[in-house]
C-alpha cells in the first residue's frame, strides 16, 4: 500500500507541476492585459501551484488539490474561448489563403502568391489566379530550408508539371503585421496557421537568397497517382482553413505534421517516427522508406542537393527551378508510393 501510494503522490506531484507551468506560460503568452499584470497573475499561478504540490504532505491535501482543480477549470474556460480569427492585421506575405477547385483534370487555385523579392524586406506584393492540368504532374520535390541548425527545418513539397511549371506549398505561421515566431509562444494559440501555394522564385527563393537558410532539395521516388492525390489533399485543406482557421502549434500542427495527417489521409503508409518532430532529419527517414534515390547515400543526396549558391547565382527569374535543379539525381524507379 505505501508503494501504491507512492506512486499516486508522485504522479499528482508532476500533473500538478505540469498543469501549473502551462497555466502560467498561457497566462502569460495569451491574457490580454499589461504586461505588468500577466506577470504577476503567472507569478502568483506559480506560487499557488507549489503551494499545493506542498500541501500534498498534509492533512489538507483534499482542500488543496480541491482549490486547484477549481483554478483550473477557470482556466481552462478562459482558455476554450480563445479562438482562431480569420480577421487580422496579417503580415504581407501571410495575408491572403489560397483556395482551389478541381473540375475534371483541372486545378485552378485562386490567391497563389507571386511576390518579387528584392531583399527580404524589400518586395512587390502579387497574388493571382493559376490554372493547372492535373494529368500532367510527373514529379514531387521535398525541399527543406534549416533556420535553427541541423535539427529544425522548414518543410515545403513541390510539384512539377510536364510544361516545366513548378507549384510550391508551404505550411507557415500566419503572423500579425510586427509579430514574429517563437517556438515556445506558439504551443499557446500565439498565431494561426496559414497554406501558401507560390512559384519556387518566391517561397523558396526568398529563403536560398535573402533570408540566408540553407536549402536542400530532394527529389522523390513517387508515381504520378500519389503525386496527384497528395496535390488534391493540400488543396482540400488550404480550402478548410479558408473557412475554419486553425491555431498553429509547434509540436503538433506546424509545416511537418500537417503534412503527414495530409499524407496519411491519401493512404500513405508513413509511420510515425520521432523525425517528424526534429524534422532536420527528414532526409535520413525518407531515404529508409525508400522514396530517395538508392543510388546514392543520404549523405550525398544532402550535399547534392544545396541549392542555395546555386540560386543566388541565377537570381529569382524564370531559370531559377531548372538551375537549383541542376546536379541533382532523379530517383530512375518509379514506385507506387509516397
Amino acid at each position: 500500500m505505501r508503494l501504491i501510494r507512492g506512486i499516486v503522490l508522485g504522479a499528482l506531484v508532476l500533473l500538478i507541476a505540469y498543469l501549473t507551468i502551462w497555466s502560467a506560460l498561457a497566462l502569460w503568452y495569451r491574457l490580454p492585459t499589461p504586461e505588468l499584470v500577466r506577470a504577476g497573475l503567472a507569478i502568483l499561478t506559480i506560487l499557488f501551484g507549489l503551494g499545493v504540490i506542498l500541501s500534498l504532505f498534509t492533512p489538507k491535501r483534499v482542500y488543496a488539490v480541491t482549490a486547484f482543480t477549481a483554478l483550473m477549470a477557470v482556466i481552462g474556460v478562459w482558455w476554450s474561448t480563445i479562438v482562431p480569427t480569420e480577421n487580422g492585421n496579417w503580415s504581407p506575405e501571410v495575408a491572403r489563403q489560397v483556395t482551389g477547385e478541381i473540375n475534371g483534370d483541372i486545378l485552378t487555385l485562386t490567391d497563389v502568391r507571386e511576390f518579387k523579392w528584392r531583399s527580404k524586406a524589400d518586395y512587390t506584393v502579387g497574388w493571382g489566379t493559376r490554372q493547372y492540368d492535373l494529368s500532367t504532374l510527373k514529379s514531387l520535390d521535398m525541399f527543406l530550408s534549416y533556420w535553427a541548425g541541423p535539427e529544425m527545418a522548414h518543410l515545403i513539397f513541390s510539384f512539377g508539371f510536364e510544361d516545366g511549371r513548378y507549384l510550391a506549398w508551404s505550411v507557415e505561421v500566419r503572423r500579425q503585421v510586427g509579430g514574429g515566431f517563437s517556438p515556445l509562444a506558439d504551443f499557446f494559440k500565439s498565431n494561426t496557421l496559414s497554406i501558401v501555394a507560390s512559384e519556387e522564385s518566391d517561397v523558396i527563393g526568398v529563403r536560398t537568397n535573402f533570408r540566408g537558410e540553407n536549402v536542400f532539395i530532394y527529389r522523390l521516388n513517387t508515381d504520378s497517382k500519389s503525386i496527384r492525390k497528395l496535390l488534391e489533399e493540400y488543396v482540400v485543406d488550404a480550402n478548410e482553413l479558408a473557412r475554419q482557421p486553425e491555431f498553429f502549434n509547434t509540436l503538433t500542427t506546424n509545416c511537418t505534421t500537417t503534412v503527414y495527417r495530409m499524407m496519411i489521409a491519401v493512404g500513405a503508409t508513413t509511420p510515425l517516427n520521432w523525425r517528424l518532430v526534429l524534422n532536420g532529419y527528414l532526409p535520413q527517414y525518407a531515404y529508409q522508406q525508400g522514396v530517395l534515390d538508392k543510388n546514392f547515400t543520404v549523405e550525398e543526396l544532402h550535399s547534392l542537393g544545396q541549392i542555395d549558391t546555386r540560386a543566388k547565382a541565377v537570381g529569382l527569374n524564370g531559370r531559377y527551378s531548372a538551375a537549383i535543379r541542376a546536379g541533382v539525381p532523379v530517383p530512375k524507379i518509379q514506385q507506387p508510393q509516397l
